[in-house]
């Protein structure tokens, strides 16, 4: 056979022209002159088949990918390379270059493209709603019969703050509007329901108290006559804290811990532990705050009875020598409580 282009009848035939012929005209990629990219000029987000994707990624990251994804290489093509470079930047404009190696049939070729890339900025959905001060849901952060001081306001700011940082990843709702200051606390306004729910047990599992939630329609939905919601979430914190003291069940007891599933305790007249889930809450009676501990030493000591000095009297008082306190010592200095009348040496000492 012969080439009918070239006239050889000593090369490899391709569809009934020889390879020389075949691969003078051969491109092993196609790409696009110009691709058009739809970012968003505040996240960098691109716009994607209706849908916005790679949010926070560099500007030269979406470039390149924009070439990767509109570049065909051909099914002939076998161990092809490609090398893609930002050439310049003209405004909104990328002008690149595209180079590929590969073999095909067996022949080694090389090929090059110059491709611009063009940025068409907007603004995405969440950025939008972001800038203009959107929120779902207001995280109202109180205390039970007792005002909140200043560490737990800072420490609540930063667990909000914190958690939303790591929500943002997965919730481009998940940012915080504003902090408002009411006397009686801290209310939250936050973008996102789903991620206020998130924040709202992060303060719970740090503080304990009691979540409540209450939808208030705002507007209603002119497409589909539905009602538009926002949710308050309330979070009242304890009247108590740790180290404060409590009578709940016949015990009093010494608060050491505080989750958002129980409240731990030791009970005073025998240092043994016990807990107490949230449901009962309203059962449990704060008699003493920490506050009220008072200090003082060990003046005698026998098998039965160990004698402590009360600080406000400065009578001699007879304690019942438990297992507990048997490790005590004439002269140790140890921390008490006075409840109704009764004194109770602390399961801490200096």
């Amino acid at each position: 056979m012969f080439c009918p282009e070239c006239g050889s009848t000593d090369k490899k035939m391709i569809d009934n022209i020889c390879i020389d012929c075949f691969l003078k005209d051969f491109h092993m990629i196609t790409v696009p002159d110009t691709i058009e990219v739809e970012i968003c000029s505040h996240c960098n987000g691109k716009l994607e088949k209706g849908k916005w994707k790679d949010i926070e990624i560099p500007q030269e990251e979406i470039i390149y990918r924009a070439l990767e994804n509109n570049i065909q290489i051909n099914d002939l093509v076998e161990d092809d390379e490609i090398e893609l470079e930002i050439v310049q930047m003209r405004g909104t404009i990328a002008e690149c270059y595209v180079e590929i190696i590969g073999k095909v049939y067996g022949k080694s070729l090389e090929e090059s493209h110059d491709v611009n890339v063009r940025l068409n900025k907007t603004v995405c959905p969440n950025c939008s709603k972001r800038n203009s001060g959107y929120y779902e849901a207001v995280i109202q952060f109180r205390a039970d019969k007792r005002e909140i001081d200043s560490q737990e306001f800072e420490t609540a700011d930063e667990i909000v703050l914190n958690t939303l940082d790591k929500l943002f990843d997965k919730d481009k709702l998940a940012y915080l509007v504003q902090i408002a200051k009411p006397k009686e606390g801290h209310d939250y306004y936050i973008g996102s329901y789903k991620s206020s729910k998130k924040v709202v047990r992060a303060l719970q599992e740090e503080f304990g108290g009691i979540i409540k939630e209450s939808p208030r329609l705002i507007s209603e939905d002119k497409s589909t006559g539905k009602g538009l919601y926002r949710i308050w979430i309330s979070l009242r914190i304890p009247k108590f804290r740790v180290g404060d003291f409590i009578k709940y069940d016949d015990k009093n007891g010494e608060i050491t811990y505080i989750s958002g599933s129980k409240v731990q305790c030791v009970e005073l007249t025998n240092h043994k532990p016990f807990s107490i889930q949230w449901k009962n809450y309203e059962s449990i009676e704060l008699i003493k705050n920490k506050e009220d501990i008072e200090k003082t030493n060990i003046i005698s000591k026998s098998p039965s009875l160990i004698q402590i000095l009360d600080p406000s009297t400065y009578e001699v008082v007879d304690l019942k020598m438990t297992k507990e306190l048997e490790g005590l010592n004439i002269g140790d200095d140890v921390y008490i409580i006075k409840i109704e009348n009764q004194i109770y040496i602390l399961a801490k000492k200096l």
